[in-house]
């Protein structure tokens, strides 16, 4: 898939069909009935569905219909930042437990407010085409491959242009979803440097935000034995979080000044956000 931007003669109504998993694996091309069996069991069929009803919607106005359309309320503390959001550049950086609820409603929030507001995601979730003119697409595997790592150049490129236009930018730090500890608590994975070393050079506001919640028990069970079974896993996830409420706790933004003072190496800086992001959570 290409990071590029699309456009809404390009928007496909499924996110995945028989023709996109036979060409991931190949082998499966000659099993159609085989194929629909796993998206109907996947949950891609209700996903694909979803996306067909509201692709009409681009971007943000994507993401706040699809969220209407599952009936997922937002439960928003210091929700004031949000009415007060800085007129210029800024970043946001966001915990990522849920793999694709928290990326929906974190550019709802945002980009409702900042319409060209953009987020750096995985290959994974630029499946999901409405979304692509809100997205910033790399592939956060480590690749030897030219093509994968050009993807990626570009979405830095664009990170920096967009900074640079007066343009806010959206963040995961880890580039992967949360995973469970020794102490089985959902947590974060290590924080990029690359992202990070991002962060300390574009030198504008940073906006915490904190996803409360959790997964199923059970998905993150399969992040420890079979990343990739989770990862088939997350349509059904997402129809979990339908009729439920999404709790996100918002932090005041954090200024370059003080951002400079926690500078001193970027491992400093990576921690210091990392811990004003974690405070949010509720206990």
């Amino acid at each position: 898939m290409s990071g590029e931007p699309i456009n809404s003669n390009k928007i496909k109504p499924s996110v995945l069909d028989f023709n996109d998993i036979a060409a991931m694996s190949p082998k499966l091309a000659a099993h159609p009935r085989l194929v629909k069996w796993l998206l109907h069991a996947l949950s891609v069929d209700k996903v694909n569905d979803i996306h067909s009803r509201n692709c009409s919607h681009l971007g943000a106005d994507f993401t706040t219909a699809m969220l209407k359309d599952l009936d997922v309320r937002l439960r928003v503390d210091n929700s004031k930042v949000l009415d007060n959001l800085p007129d210029g550049p800024f970043i946001t950086v966001s915990n990522h437990p849920f793999g694709a609820i928290d990326g929906i409603t974190l550019i709802h929030l945002i980009g409702t407010r900042r319409p060209k507001y953009k987020v750096m995601v995985n290959m994974v979730l630029n499946h999901i085409s409405a979304m692509r003119p809100s997205f910033i697409a790399v592939d956060a595997m480590q690749s030897d491959d030219p093509k994968k790592k050009a993807v990626s150049m570009q979405g830095i490129r664009e990170v920096i242009k967009n900074i640079r236009d007066g343009q806010p930018v959206g963040f995961f730090p880890a580039g992967a979803m949360s995973k469970i500890n020794w102490k089985l608590r959902l947590q974060d994975r290590q924080w990029q440097p690359t992202v990070m070393r991002l962060i300390q050079q574009l030198k504008v506001p940073v906006i915490p935000i904190f996803f409360n919640g959790t997964n199923s028990w059970w998905f993150n069970i399969l992040g420890v034995v079979c990343w990739q079974a989770r990862t088939l896993r997350l349509p059904a996830e997402i129809f979990r979080k339908a009729h439920k409420e999404v709790h996100i706790s918002i932090g005041d933004p954090i200024s370059v000044e003080e951002q400079m003072a926690h500078n001193g190496s970027l491992e400093e800086l990576t921690a210091f956000l990392r811990e004003k992001t974690y405070s949010l959570r509720c206990k």
